[in-house]
């Protein structure tokens, strides 16, 4: 069972905390918290976010403009 929560951190209390230990009762269970995306963030603009990951996103859109290097191995 996944259960995925998006809240404001001034948003936890022990009501939060209940729900959780009421849902999953005696099992272990596994926390990882993350800080959500901007909003106005998007897959794109995180894929531009490092100059490496830029350089490599647009050369691929390049070589599918121009046909290039579209092997497809899979087959």
């Amino acid at each position: 069972m996944q259960v995925a929560y998006q809240l404001n951190a001034n948003e936890l209390d022990m009501n939060f905390l209940e729900s959780i230990k009421k849902l999953f009762q005696e099992k272990t269970i596994h926390i990882n918290i993350s800080l959500a995306p901007k909003e106005k963030e998007n897959d794109t603009d995180y894929l531009l976010s490092t100059p490496a990951n830029a350089s490599r996103l647009l050369k691929a859109i390049n070589n599918i403009e121009n046909h290039r290097n579209q092997k497809c191995n899979f087959l």
